[in-house]
């Protein structure tokens, strides 16, 4: 994707073919900062603190962790250290173990001397069959909102509601909810985007809202709660998010408030989309709500916001009463019931046990 007209992924490697850049996202939408990774606690850091965010980017980026680990130490020591590092870094996204025991069943045989360049070669594997894979999303998902368009008549742009960022950059290239809006977009499809602000960390306002504006595909930032009315009035024809780990049942896991948004819809009669890569489905899981491992983050997230003055400053202010505790549950799970479909680069599906098993018999 293009950023003021200059093509990115959101990782790759330095010009010296070692060390990993990043696009810092913390930083974004206000500075535009690239971070250069050069060990396995560079990595780790960079996804703990959330730098990199997504459950297909937090997997490129665990996978070029690895790659770091080798360059500096290829021992089995190092490898055993490297996996236990960065799968402590995050605990939901299922990209995350996916990566990292694809690099360690890869390594783990090799000799020490061989391990860095294999290391490189599977991390920049994982990364291109990234890209593919949502741009595949992208295509499968494209004829769902081209076929709203139609049935408006062509008269009025299709409105899709979308929550979080799954952008761009929450992958390596093109996204996984947003992949079928920039198809679309890029076909002469009228489309909006009804942008959630997600709190905490404001990623659909900083985050979406950037990149949407940066590919020309109109939108509107709203509050979290705006959806409902949105929906009652007509004014949502679809809704499409992402999902960090979906259960091979269907359930799926998303940025908290995915499931409000969910019950929303089914309440007015509007299709809820999840588009999703298939490494994304946690195929030993069948229960989300009572299996998948919910993320509860810094209190901070909730009780502080960045933004910029009128001035031009960036800061940091506090937002609720000295003394009020918070909590941050990160995510949520929205139960298969509720959802329409789910948009893989396979096809959509179903979100059903046997819907899945259709596109991904080999893990029947």
């Amino acid at each position: 994707m293009n950023v003021d007209g200059t093509p990115y992924r959101t990782i790759w490697l330095a010009d010296d073919g070692w060390a990993v850049m990043i696009i810092d996202q913390t930083r974004l939408p206000f500075d535009f900062v690239t971070r250069r990774l050069e060990n396995v606690s560079d990595a780790a850091q960079s996804i703990a603190d959330m730098w990199v965010r997504g459950a297909p980017l937090i997997g490129a980026t665990a996978a070029y962790g690895m790659a770091l680990a080798m360059h500096t130490d290829p021992s089995d020591q190092g490898l055993s250290a490297a996996y236990d590092t960065l799968l402590a870094t995050r605990p939901t996204a299922v990209n995350l173990r996916w990566a990292l025991d694809e690099m360690k069943a890869l390594l783990a045989p090799l000799s020490a001397n061989q391990r860095a360049e294999a290391a490189y070669k599977r991390a920049a594997e994982i990364s291109d069959e990234d890209v593919a894979i949502c741009s595949a999303i992208g295509d499968h998902g494209k004829p769902l909102i081209a076929a709203a368009w139609e049935k408006a008549g062509k008269a009025r742009p299709v409105n899709v509601l979308t929550h979080c960022n799954a952008g761009w950059l929450a992958t390596v290239d093109w996204g996984t909810a947003l992949a079928p809006i920039y198809k679309a977009h890029d076909a002469g499809v009228a489309v909006h985007v009804w942008v959630d602000e997600t709190r905490p960390r404001n990623q659909g306002a900083s985050l979406t809202a950037w990149e949407l504006g940066q590919h020309g595909v109109p939108h509107t930032v709203i509050a979290d709660n705006v959806g409902g009315h949105l929906m009652q009035h007509g004014d949502v024809d679809l809704c499409i998010t992402g999902t960090d780990r979906t259960t091979a049942s269907g359930d799926v896991c998303n940025k908290i408030g995915t499931y409000l948004k969910a019950l929303a819809a089914h309440d007015n009669g509007v299709p809820f989309y999840v588009a999703l890569p298939g490494p994304t489905i946690d195929w030993t899981l069948h229960d989300g709500v009572r299996d998948i491992p919910i993320e509860q983050r810094s209190a901070d997230e909730v009780t502080r916001m960045t933004g910029r003055t009128d001035g031009g400053e960036i800061t940091t202010v506090t937002i609720t009463p000295d003394g009020s505790p918070a909590a941050n549950y990160a995510f949520d799970v929205t139960p298969r019931r509720l959802v329409t479909g789910l948009i893989t680069e396979r096809g959509v599906a179903p979100a059903s046990a046997d819907g899945l098993r259709g596109l991904y018999p080999e893990n029947a």
